[in-house]
């Protein structure tokens, strides 16, 4: 009932609700209160926008609207020969870009190549590092045992 009512019930999810609300009352009545709870929440749960938001919303649509209206398709002018007159005939300019490649600035591709190369450095620093400490613990533990083995 709750992803029915959530709107994200499947298919078949929706036609078994649709028949138990259709053949049972009581299950009806339930999922009326469930809406019904679920609107409470959602309710108490809203944040209101801050004051003047619908204002922004209007003027922005409306400003919107008249560039719309303001901009009208470029009207060209043809002489037709056979009658003699000027026809006016819609015509709209496409425009195409000359490249779908990403364009970046020179000093962007030395910050990238700085930071690929500093990457390589730390990694086989760190892999120097983790060797070493591994080496250390070794001489460690020979040493622990070497230790033990003249206590005895």
């Amino acid at each position: 009932m709750e992803t029915y009512v959530m709107g994200i019930a499947t298919e078949e999810e929706i036609q078994k609700v649709l028949s138990l609300k259709k053949d049972y009352p009581e299950f009806r009545d339930a999922l009326e209160q469930l809406e019904f709870d679920m609107e409470v929440l959602a309710q108490n749960m809203a944040i209101q926008p801050p004051p003047g938001t619908l204002a922004k919303i209007e003027q922005e649509i409306n400003e919107i609207q008249r560039q719309n209206q303001a901009i009208q398709p470029a009207k060209a002018y043809r002489y037709d020969d056979s009658e003699g007159q000027k026809t006016s005939q819609e015509r709209y300019i496409e425009v195409e870009a000359e490249s779908n490649q990403m364009r970046i600035n020179k000093a962007w591709k030395w910050v990238f190549v700085a930071v690929f190369v500093l990457g390589k450095i730390f990694l086989a620093t760190a892999i120097y590092f983790y060797l070493e400490n591994r080496q250390a613990q070794e001489q460690i533990k020979e040493l622990k045992i070497e230790l033990k083995e003249k206590t005895r």
